[in-house]
């Protein structure tokens, strides 16, 4: 009878599942928002499975080894693919795992951002099995030359394409581009150096339908810009650091033949108001205007042509510009629709500059005041008073402001989620007026060395959405200040302790209850030993990056842990700290997602076991760094065969200087 009973008791449940269609099982699932939620889900049965393959549309892969069965799951309902956390793929596996599903893929997007090992193979088969690519990332591919870009353009609907960093594409590979894939919208090729006016002007005849152009630190002239100046549908144009163009270049912008919304021209040495102000009086309906370090200071006709942007304007950056309270006034005048205004490192910010400002912009919701040494708590009452829908406030080295000046912002600005008061001296105070953001995200304190674990418990009360916080030289904070942070911020993805040198292995404890945690910096704490790293690595499994460098009491055993829990770790710095070769054997054997390993001075390590352990590495490293002096001791044949595979090799010549 009991049993009876428990079979009839469960089987409404069962009914009930039975009753949800795939289609109402989607619907449910599009309002579940937590990841992890979503991975319990489908794991209830092959139902919410089959609902789940069915409902994504984007994919991250982290390990190689898990790419074609994911792929075979997914394949047919994936709009996105991100390839680029996946250590170690290759023209190989990329192709192996699209061809075994050719003819069901319906992928739009595909992110190889950083995946050094792929080459023109690869993206020829990319673009054979993905006839309705849209987009691909291929930046920082530093391999990627001319017979990649060839490759691609066989992708012939390709309308975004990002090949930042990409050093080996030249005017050849651009023209190959922009002849197979004339449908291009939005192009970036900042730090493709090879490229110049030539391949520039064959772009701007073939791409017609170009409205995002990033050419940022390349080598161009003039003339670029003059063939840039005839795309017609062209909205955002970002020319960073091209000391080559000057006020005549920009000239060519000004008939407004073109829809530009945002330029860039910040770091051009050139260019000067004169030039901006032709740009100006071109295009009236101007959204974006970034011009920092560019000339020291603005002059009356730059700041008169900004009202005619005073509908349109949304984004002022003046970085580095020396910038008067009667300019601030004029900006606050003729730019009441600001939304964004850069004024890091500028010279003769004052309370008074500020207070103009904020008076005619109350729309602000970033502002970035770094480095703008005086000001004082005057400034920060009337960003407090005006600036009510604020979300980020950048005040990094601002020597003169204290509790009382956030004491406005935490009353007056309660959308707040990213604050920089990295070198400013703060006090438990301020923390104490600031947790009254309760949507704060980002928190730096660097250098606050006043802050101790008071000002964290303040934090902890009530900022429940907190995702990175920066306590670098923090060194009042204690493990008691980390409990409260690992119980009141849950949500916790970024923490930097560097230096903070009253942690023990009893604040890792504490820490290993962060779920999320991805990124942490751990630098310089002596008191932790290979017992707090292993509490770490048991409760933080989706760690990716971690720094352990001058940690004098982690040795082999934290390593042996992380190796065996921390399958993610893609970055790590053990520079100094006393491990031997077991050690790191048992590292670099076991973790294969690793990317970037920092070795400096493992003075228990001999030369010809790091040889031995480099050599062994499974993974696909793409940097790593070591001390010089191990330059000509270690055999050429290791190193030719990491720089083979792609791997930069940054030598470092730093003394061994052993922390007290």
């Amino acid at each position: 009878m009991k049993r009876a009973h428990q079979q009839h008791r469960h089987q409404p449940s069962d009914a009930i599942l039975a009753a949800l269609s795939v289609d109402l099982l989607i619907q449910i699932l599009e309002r579940v928002d937590d990841p992890r939620d979503r991975k319990a889900w489908r794991l209830v049965c092959r139902d919410f499975l089959r609902a789940e393959a069915l409902h994504r549309r984007a994919l991250r892969v982290l390990r190689l080894e898990a790419l074609p069965g994911l792929l075979r799951h997914y394949a047919a309902c994936l709009d996105l693919l991100d390839l680029s956390a996946c250590p170690g793929l290759g023209d190989h596996a990329l192709a192996a795992a699209l061809f075994a599903e050719a003819g069901s893929w319906r992928l739009k997007s595909v992110s190889l951002s950083r995946a050094s090992g792929v080459g023109w193979r690869g993206l020829a088969a990319l673009a054979a099995a993905c006839p309705r690519l849209e987009s691909v990332d291929l930046s920082h591919c530093v391999g990627v030359g001319d017979r990649e870009a060839a490759a691609l353009a066989a992708a012939e609907g390709l309308r975004m394409l990002r090949l930042d960093k990409c050093l080996r594409v030249t005017d050849v590979g651009l023209a190959k581009l922009a002849v197979g894939c004339p449908a291009l919208e939005n192009l970036r090729i900042k730090w493709c150096l090879e490229i110049s006016d030539i391949g520039i002007e064959l772009l701007a005849k073939k791409c017609r339908d170009l409205r995002v152009l990033d050419i940022s630190y390349l080598k161009i002239t003039n003339s670029s810009v003059k063939s840039i100046s005839s795309l017609g549908k062209l909205e955002v144009l970002s020319m960073v650091g091209c000391s080559n163009i000057d006020d005549e270049g920009l000239q060519f912008l000004s008939d407004g033949s073109n829809s530009l919304r945002s330029i860039d021209v910040s770091r051009c040495d050139n260019v000067t108001a004169s030039g901006l102000t032709s740009v100006i009086e071109g295009h009236i309906c101007l959204q974006k205007l970034n011009v920092g370090d560019c000339f020291p200071e603005l002059a009356p006709l730059f700041l008169s042509k900004l009202n005619g942007l005073k509908d349109s304007l949304t984004v002022l950056i003046l970085d580095g510009f020396q910038v008067s309270a009667s300019s601030l006034k004029i900006i606050g005048v003729n730019c009441k629709n600001l939304s964004e205004i850069g004024l890091g490192k500028c010279k003769w910010v004052t309370d008074e500059g500020i207070s103009e400002l904020v008076a005619g912009c109350v729309n602000l919701i970033s502002i970035d005041l770094t480095c703008c040494h005086m000001l004082t708590d005057k400034a920060l009452m009337a960003i407090g008073e005006q600036c009510k829908k604020l979300v980020c406030l950048r005040l990094e080295s601002c020597n003169l402001i204290t509790h009382r000046g956030l004491e406005h912002i935490g009353t007056g600005c309660p959308s707040l989620e990213e604050i920089d008061l990295t070198d400013c001296p703060v006090t438990d105070t301020a923390m104490k007026y600031l947790s009254r953001c309760s949507e704060l995200m980002i928190l730096k304190l660097g250098l606050c060395d006043k802050i101790s674990s008071e000002g964290l418990v303040h934090i902890a009360s009530n900022c429940k959405n907190l995702y990175e916080l920066d306590l670098y030289r923090c060194i009042e904070v204690t493990d008691d200040g980390l409990a409260a942070i690992a119980t009141g911020c849950s949500k916790l993805q970024k923490f930097n302790l560097c230096y903070c040198t009253q942690i023990t292995d009893r604040g890792m404890k504490h820490l290993s209850c962060l779920e999320d945690l991805r990124d942490l910096e751990l630098r310089g704490l002596h008191h932790v030993t290979s017992l707090g790293v292993t509490s770490i690595a048991i409760g933080c499994r989706r760690l990716t990056e971690l720094d352990l460098k001058r940690c004098n009491l982690v040795d082999n055993v934290g390593l042996c842990a992380l190796a065996q829990y921390t399958g993610n770790l893609r970055q790590i710095n053990i520079s100094y700290c006393p491990v031997s070769s077991m050690g790191l054997y048992k590292l670099l054997g076991t973790l294969k997602c690793l990317q970037d390993v920092k070795l400096v001075h493992l003075t228990h390590v001999p030369v010809e076991r790091l040889e031995l352990a480099l050599r062994a590495y499974g993974g696909q490293l793409k940097k790593l760094k070591l001390f010089i002096g191990l330059r000509d001791l270690l055999s050429p044949w290791l190193i030719q065969m990491l720089q083979a595979r792609r791997c930069r090799i940054r030598w470092v010549d730093k003394p061994l200087v052993f922390s007290p």
